[in-house]
């Protein structure tokens, strides 16, 4: 048998590894999905997916809006995720909304998801089998938030350069 070898070998003191089911509760979308897809620029919330296209348009619905913000969401297939500041319905079932503990900053989660793909060949859900068991690694709550105000600056900085080209 083969000994399993961690990704995370040296971590300074402090800091904890984690699976993301330890530090995440997960939601099913099912009562925040849209009745109708006539969406229109001119209505107020928007209608989300976890993939690329993200806003896929603008509902004039009055009920089932997701607000228990900030919130991660997750699509199931493609392991796509978005970090979600503002009120919102849903597409589809194929994601899951997430929340994370109180003492992990939520930015400092969606940032490591959103840089951590996990590809597979078949069209499955991947939320519980595979990606809410994947390692995190969680320094002190002070260094998430220095970790995150870092992160910012950089994708700040390179959004300028990317607009002056």
């Amino acid at each position: 048998m083969k000994k399993r070898i961690a990704h995370y070998t040296q971590l300074p003191k402090g800091w904890a590894i984690c699976r993301l089911e330890q530090i995440t509760d997960y939601e099913q979308p099912t009562d925040y999905i849209v009745e109708s897809t006539d969406y229109d620029t001119s209505y107020s919330t928007p209608v989300l997916t976890a993939g690329k296209s993200f806003i896929i348009g603008y509902t004039n619905e009055t009920t089932g809006i997701y607000s228990n913000l900030p919130c991660i969401i997750f699509d199931d297939f493609t392991t796509d995720s978005k970090l979600v500041n503002f009120p919102f319905k849903v597409k589809s079932s194929a994601m899951k909304i997430l929340k994370v503990n109180q003492n992990v900053e939520i930015d400092y989660v969606a940032i490591f998801m959103s840089i951590t793909r996990l590809i597979g060949n078949t069209h499955k859900r991947y939320w519980i089998s595979e990606y809410s068991k994947l390692e995190i690694p969680i320094p002190p709550q002070k260094e998430q938030k220095r970790i995150v105000s870092a992160v910012h600056s950089i994708f700040a900085k390179l959004n300028m350069i990317m607009e002056s080209l």
